[in-house]
């Protein structure tokens, strides 16, 4: 089983980040960090006849590189309840990707694959945390995906994550878990 990790922090080295390699461990992942491209927030052409136009970004070939795996880990800190920016202007662009030509059997190729959510906030994430995790529900149910689990870190300042050892012993598990896949 071939494993995508999309990563949506700023932050290089994060708390996130940190969480997500202890649950990947030495997992051959291919680790698409959304800061390192360019990806153009959605221009809704949903109702107008000529569509959406073809956008000058780097959306298509992340998107190409996720569609190359059975399963995606989406980490993202928490931000305002909600995953970053980076990361819902990743998840907006689907609303177009679907009705690309180019990628006609998007909906249905998604339907394949597993995900998992990694995320971590500061403030009382175990809580506040949960929109989030809806949300990822709600998209995934959408697309048919399969939703394997999340794990929800405490961490501010770098480094926190390592006091969060709820986290981290989660983090353990699901390593384990796609040990044995």
């Amino acid at each position: 089983m071939s494993i995508a990790v999309i990563y949506g922090s700023t932050r290089p080295n994060g708390n996130t980040e940190t969480l997500t390699k202890q649950a990947v461990g030495n997992i051959e992942v291919d680790s698409i960090y959304l800061n390192d491209f360019n990806i153009n927030s959605i221009e809704d052409k949903r109702h107008d006849e000529e569509g959406f136009p073809i956008v000058e970004d780097d959306y298509d070939a992340v998107l190409s590189r996720m569609m190359q795996h059975d399963m995606v880990i989406f980490a993202t800190p928490i931000y305002w309840y909600s995953m970053s920016g980076q990361m819902k202007n990743f998840v907006d662009r689907w609303s177009q990707t679907m009705k690309d030509a180019r990628f006609k059997d998007f909906k249905e190729r998604m339907s394949y694959k597993k995900a998992y959510v990694i995320a971590v906030g500061g403030d009382s994430p175990y809580i506040k945390g949960l929109p989030l995790i809806q949300q990822f529900t709600y998209i995934f149910d959408f697309f048919g995906l399969s939703f394997e689990g999340y794990i929800i870190g405490e961490a501010n300042k770098p480094g926190d994550i390592y006091k969060d050892q709820q986290a981290i012993s989660a983090a353990e598990q699901l390593r384990k878990k796609l040990i044995s896949l």
